[in-house]
C-alpha cells in the first residue's frame, strides 16, 4: 500500500497521469487573459485538462474565459473589481489590502481537497485577491502549494523593483526606511502607501510568504533579483512558459528588413532609447505598440514608423520580415516572451543586458547585448546589424538554437507535472502529520459506529 506522500508522485510517468488524475487548483486574479500572466495560467490550466488532469481555476475578476467551460474546467469567479472596472476607490483600496470575501471563498474550496492527490498553484493576487489568500491557504498546511513567480509583488511593494519616477533599476531593500520613504510609484506617493500597507499586510497578517515556499521561476535574473528576500528554506524550480509560435522554417532573405520595437510604448520598455539610439545612428525604426510615450515619440521622431498595436499573427509576421528585433526594457523582466518569439522565426535580437531577455541570446551569435540606458551602445549594435552577412548568420543561428528546444505547452507541462511531484514529495512529512492527526478523530467515529 502506497504511503500518502508517495501518491502524487505515482502520478505522473512520462509526462502523462496515472488514474487517478490529480487535481489542479490554480489561483489568479483574472478568469480570462488580460496580459502574460493569466495566458500561461490558462494555458497550463487547459493544457491540464487535457491530459486528463481535474483542475479547477479560482479567479476574483470576470468573465471567465469561454474555453475553460467548453473543457469542463470548474471555476469559482468571485465576480469582483480591479483597479480598471472599480467604481468605488475606496472599496477598492480594501479589497487589494485585504480581500475578506476571496479568503473565505478560497478556505471553502480548499477545505474539499483531497491533499494525497491535489496540488494548489498560485499564480497571481496582486491586483484583486490581495495577500489575504495566505490565510486560507495556511489553514490547509498539508496540501501541496506552488507560486510562480510572474513579477516580484510576494518581495517588493510595487512588484517591479523599479523607480518609475527616475526610470531606473531600484536596488533599495523592500520596506527598509529608503523604500518606505521612497515615492518609486508608476502614479503618486499615495498610491505607494496603498501598495507599502498591502506589503505590511503580506508581511505580517496574511501568511501568503511562509505557505509559499516551493516558488516556479522564469528566468535565473528573478532568483538573483528577488532570492534574497525570500524567506528561509525557499525552494526555487525552472519552468518556462510555454509560447505559441508555428516553425516558419529559416528565413530566406534574412537581412532584407529593418528594426522593430514590439511592446508598450513607456519609459521603463526603453522605447524611447530605442528612437533615440536609431537617429543618433541614422537607421530608420519602427514601432509596433502604443502607450503613454506615443505622442512624444511621434512628435520628436517624425521619421520612425509607428503601426500601432497588432494582431498576434500581424506581430509575427512583421518581426519574421525584420532584420532584427531592438529589445530595449531598462527594467527587470522575467521572461520576455516576445525576445524568443522573434528568435522562434528566425530573427535576431538586440537586448538590454539589464532584462532577462539576455538569457535567451546568445552574445554574438543569435543577436548582441547593449548596456542598458546607454543610447551610444544601443547605436554601436543597430550599426553592427548593419552587416547583411552577419544578420543572415545571425538569423540560422536564431533559428536552429530556439527549434532544438522549443518552448512548447507540451515541454511547459512535462517540466510543470515534474516539479508538482517533487513539490508533493517534500510535502510528505506535513501530509502525513496531517493523516496521523486526523486518525483519532476516525477511530473515535470507528468506535461510536
Amino acid at each position: 500500500m502506497q504511503s500518502p506522500h508517495e501518491t502524487i508522485a505515482s502520478f505522473l510517468v512520462g509526462g502523462q497521469p496515472r488514474a487517478p488524475a490529480l487535481h489542479v487548483v490554480i489561483i489568479l486574479d483574472h478568469a480570462y487573459i488580460n496580459g502574460g500572466q493569466a495566458n500561461v495560467a490558462l494555458a497550463s490550466a487547459l493544457g491540464l485538462k487535457a491530459r486528463g488532469h481535474e483542475v479547477t481555476v479560482f479567479a476574483a475578476v470576470g468573465p471567465v474565459d469561454q474555453r475553460l467551460t467548453e473543457a469542463g474546467i470548474d471555476v469559482v469567479c468571485l465576480g469582483q473589481d480591479d483597479v480598471n472596472s472599480q467604481k468605488n476607490p475606496l472599496a477598492f483600496a480594501v479589497q487589494v489590502i485585504w480581500n475578506a470575501p476571496a479568503r473565505r471563498a478560497l478556505d471553502k474550496l480548499l477545505a474539499t481537497l483531497d491533499p494525497a492527490r491535489s496540488i494548489v498553484h498560485v499564480h497571481g493576487w496582486a491586483k484583486a485577491l490581495s495577500p489575504s489568500i495566505g490565510r486560507a491557504l495556511k489553514a490547509h498546511p498539508a496540501l501541496p502549494i506552488a507560486y510562480t513567480m510572474h513579477e516580484f509583488f510576494l518581495v517588493c511593494p510595487n512588484g517591479g523593483f523599479y523607480d518609475y519616477p527616475a526610470e531606473t533599476v531600484c536596488h533599495r531593500t523592500p520596506m527598509s526606511l529608503a523604500c518606505i520613504t521612497r515615492n518609486c510609484d508608476s502614479r503618486n506617493y499615495p498610491r505607494k502607501v496603498l501598495r507599502l500597507v498591502r506589503h505590511a499586510a503580506l508581511d505580517h497578517l496574511s501568511g501568503l510568504p511562509e505557505a509559499c515556499r516551493h516558488v516556479i521561476t522564469i528566468s535565473d535574473l528573478q532568483v538573483e533579483v528577488a532570492g534574497p528576500y525570500f524567506r528561509p528554506g525557499t525552494s526555487f524550480y525552472r519552468v518556462d512558459n510555454p509560447i505559441d509560435v508555428p516553425d516558419l522554417g529559416p528565413k530566406t532573405d534574412p537581412a532584407s528588413g529593418g528594426f522593430l520595437f514590439v511592446g508598450r510604448l513607456s519609459p521603463e520598455k526603453g522605447a524611447a532609447l530605442f528612437a533615440q539610439a536609431a537617429d543618433q545612428a541614422g537607421i530608420p525604426a519602427t514601432f509596433v505598440g502604443d502607450g503613454p510615450s506615443g505622442d512624444e515619440l511621434r512628435t520628436r521622431y517624425p521619421g520612425a514608423t509607428f503601426l500601432g498595436w497588432k494582431s498576434p499573427a500581424e506581430v509575427r509576421m512583421l518581426m519574421r520580415e525584420a532584420r532584427a528585433l531592438v529589445f530595449p526594457s531598462v527594467w527587470y523582466e522575467g521572461q520576455p516572451l516576445t525576445v524568443l518569439e522573434s528568435l522562434a522565426v528566425g530573427t535576431p535580437v538586440i537586448v538590454s543586458d539589464v532584462c532577462a531577455g539576455r538569457e535567451s541570446v546568445v552574445d554574438g551569435e543569435t543577436g548582441l547585448w547593449f548596456r542598458t540606458s546607454d543610447v551610444g551602445d544601443l547605436a554601436r549594435c543597430l550599426t553592427t546589424l548593419s552587416d547583411d552577412a552577419l544578420v543572415a548568420r545571425m538569423s540560422r543561428a536564431a533559428y536552429d538554437r530556439y527549434w532544438a528546444r522549443p518552448l512548447t505547452l507540451d515541454a511547459h507541462l512535462d517540466r510543470l507535472e515534474e516539479v508538482y511531484a517533487q513539490i508533493a514529495h517534500l510535502q510528505a512529512p506535513a501530509l502525513q502529520a496531517s493523516v496521523m492527526s486526523d486518525a483519532p478523530t476516525r477511530l473515535a467515529a470507528g468506535s461510536r459506529s
